[in-house]
């Protein structure tokens, strides 16, 4: 199996990628135990409190919290500042796996296999709770290394028994912003000031995997949006690319 698409996707997909060592104090973090994906929007009234919820998960060390903030709200006379049509595509893509008629705000998805209200705590801290150390939690273990011009990634062996489910599974390149401060003037949220955690900036897939343990250098020569955050997921999808249970995962921040 081909292990990276091609050179140019993957220069594509770096390009995106945080200066690594340019940024003082950037920490891996030890392996975590759920990846929380928040689907939000400045212009919804009910998405505060999931922001707030998001921005507790991630200060957690245990957990990858990501905010993509969606852009169909916009109508409603705020444009939001972190929306983009990518994120957007992503959450629909989810709704159709998970079989969802329509997709909301705020939406949690754990671990890519499960949503509910992102507002909802004690059912996301549940699901994470009930997910760590089982079959639905995260079992495959990644890692990012520095090696001056490049970046090591290194992907291990899948533990559990899975079959030919594993040759659809991606990895998945996120880059994020830690925190990202916004004055809404309009909308459903006129005058609020609201710090925003780990606002995604683009997601896409830079390789795939078989199963086995891997690992591959990325050019570092490239590298922009210093001070930015970054996180590379293990994602199964499903025969028309829409993605399903995340297998394995990590993230460095600044």
């Amino acid at each position: 199996m081909t292990w990276l698409t091609t050179r140019r996707q993957l220069l594509a997909a770096v390009a995106g990628f945080y200066a690594l060592t340019g940024i003082a104090g950037a920490q891996e973090m030890a392996r975590p135990v759920g990846v929380v994906e928040l689907f939000t929007s400045q212009g919804c009234s009910s998405c505060p409190p999931a922001d707030a919820l998001l921005s507790e998960l991630a200060e957690r060390n245990d957990v990858i919290s990501l905010a993509y903030h969606v852009d169909y709200w916009d109508y409603l006379g705020w444009r939001d500042a972190l929306g983009s049509a990518a994120n957007t595509a992503r959450q629909k893509n989810y709704a159709r796996a998970l079989q969802k008629a329509s997709v909301y705000t705020p939406q949690m998805i754990v671990n890519g296999r499960t949503d509910m209200n992102g507002a909802d705590r004690s059912r996301v801290t549940a699901s994470l709770d009930s997910m760590a150390g089982t079959p639905d939690g995260l079992q495959v273990d990644l890692s990012l290394q520095d090696r001056g011009d490049t970046i090591l990634v290194e992907v291990g062996a899948f533990r559990g028994d899975a079959g030919n489910e594993l040759l659809d599974a991606h990895l998945v390149f996120v880059d994020f912003a830690p925190r990202a401060t916004v004055e809404i003037r309009a909308g459903e949220n006129r005058g609020r000031t609201i710090e925003y955690r780990n606002a995604v900036n683009q997601i896409q897939t830079i390789g795939m995997w078989d199963g086995t343990a891997k690992s591959f250098e990325m050019p570092k020569s490239e590298l922009v949006k210093k001070g930015n955050g970054c996180a590379l997921l293990l994602q199964r999808v499903d025969r028309e690319g829409r993605p399903g249970a995340i297998l394995g995962a990590v993230a460095i921040t600044p």
